[in-house]
């Protein structure tokens, strides 16, 4: 769609275009009328004048139709200079300005050979009428001279044509890369606080609606357990609303001063307090750890402890039986971590369309590592994920904030 700019650009070069050939026509009406001494020349001006004139309204074209134009202008030169006319700079003034014109709308090659063509042509037509006779410099060395000067300005031109339309095209290629960048970091902190508002929420409120579950049925015969368990339901919730207050805290800007600081982001260190809780909502939970503890980087820190909170969770949601195991082996370059639960063969934990395991791969994968997950042969369900001891991920300290 053109618009208004484009409009006016046009509009002004038809405008100067106009100019510029009006200028032309006297420049050659001049040259057609200058005598020099000891030189003869047809004495009518209105030949080369005419001739003029078709090359002048020929290079209102000369933008869009170059090499048209410079062949128009051509022709018209050497029917000029075959009658017996010098070919003085103001006798040149269209051809020079159609050359101009090829060299600055086309490649190098086509502005080589017009150009070679045109001083051919204007200097054999220069020496048919007086071979070796005077002025043999001017009628030869002169147009050749005369003619380079619009190709290199054209070539010139040409060249910072490209250069600026270079410059603009990487310019607008950083700004969509720029902004498709910030759409790609917007994407991924979605997902990563997705991730953990799910791994908090689901945890939490799996193992609240189990105590929750487990003390209404012993009220009518253990009341003293059930208020046990409502006190362990209370310390639950209060860790759900804690960490999803840390969560969601992440979103607010830096420098809010109404910001506070926030609590370091769980990691293995914090294991014993998830199996108490697991505890609470009768699920016997052993831990165990194999090779010699190491310390890990944050984001590993926290993609471990959420995975085994996660898998934890599923096990209070979906295993059948009563009994996990957490298993944690420090080898070279790198963490196993496996849980598995003693119930029944069960299928992938599907309750939540199936986030829980997606956010555990996704986790794993953003720091170099891996996960499995699927029923054991003996029964029950397992999830074995391996993790480096160091974090492949770019921007670890953002994940670990």
């Amino acid at each position: 769609m053109t618009t208004s700019l484009d409009r006016s650009t046009e509009r002004s070069r038809r405008v100067m275009s106009v100019a510029m050939v009006m200028a032309l026509l006297p420049c050659v009406a001049l040259g057609a009328v200058l005598r020099l001494p000891g030189i003869s020349q047809p004495q009518e001006s209105w030949p080369p004048t005419v001739l003029a004139a078709v090359a002048c309204v020929a290079l209102l074209r000369a933008r869009d139709h170059p090499r048209t134009v410079a062949a128009v202008a051509m022709a018209c030169a050497v029917a000029t200079f075959a009658q017996g006319y010098l070919p003085t700079p103001l006798m040149l003034a269209p051809l020079m300005l159609a050359l101009y014109w090829v060299a600055a709308e086309t490649d190098r090659r086509t502005a080589r050979v017009f150009g070679l063509a045109a001083m051919a042509v204007v200097v054999i037509a220069a020496m048919l009428d007086n071979p070796g006779g005077n002025l043999v410099l001017l009628r030869t060395v002169g147009p050749v001279l005369w003619l380079l000067l619009p190709l290199v300005g054209g070539s010139r031109a040409r060249l910072r044509t490209a250069y600026l339309e270079s410059v603009q095209a990487r310019a607008a290629y950083a700004e969509r890369t720029r902004e498709e960048e910030a759409r790609l970091r917007v994407a991924e902190e979605r997902m990563r606080i997705a991730r953990e508002l799910h791994d908090v929420v689901a945890h939490h409120m799996a193992v609240a609606n189990a105590q929750a579950g487990t003390a209404r049925h012993l009220v009518p015969t253990r009341p003293e357990q059930a208020l046990k368990l409502l006190d362990e339901l209370t310390v639950s919730t209060s860790s759900a609303l804690i960490e999803l207050r840390a969560t969601v805290g992440v979103l607010r800007q830096s420098g809010d001063p109404d910001a506070e600081s926030l609590e370091p982001a769980p990691g293995l260190d914090r294991l014993p307090d998830l199996v108490s809780t697991c505890a609470g909502a009768g699920l016997d939970v052993t831990l165990s750890t194999d090779g010699e503890p190491r310390p890990l980087s944050p984001g590993v820190d926290l993609t471990a402890y959420r995975i085994i909170q996660e898998a934890l969770t599923n096990v209070t949601k979906h295993g059948t039986g009563q009994g996990a195991e957490v298993r944690l082996t420090y080898e070279r370059t790198r963490l196993l971590v496996s849980v598995t639960n003693d119930g029944a063969p069960t299928a992938p934990p599907a309750a939540d369309g199936g986030y829980g395991l997606m956010g555990m791969r996704e986790r794993a994968h953003s720091v170099g590592g891996d996960l499995r997950a699927g029923p054991r042969p003996q029964g029950g369900f397992e999830v074995t994920t391996v993790l480096p001891l160091h974090s492949l991920a770019p921007e670890e300290p953002e994940a670990a904030a």
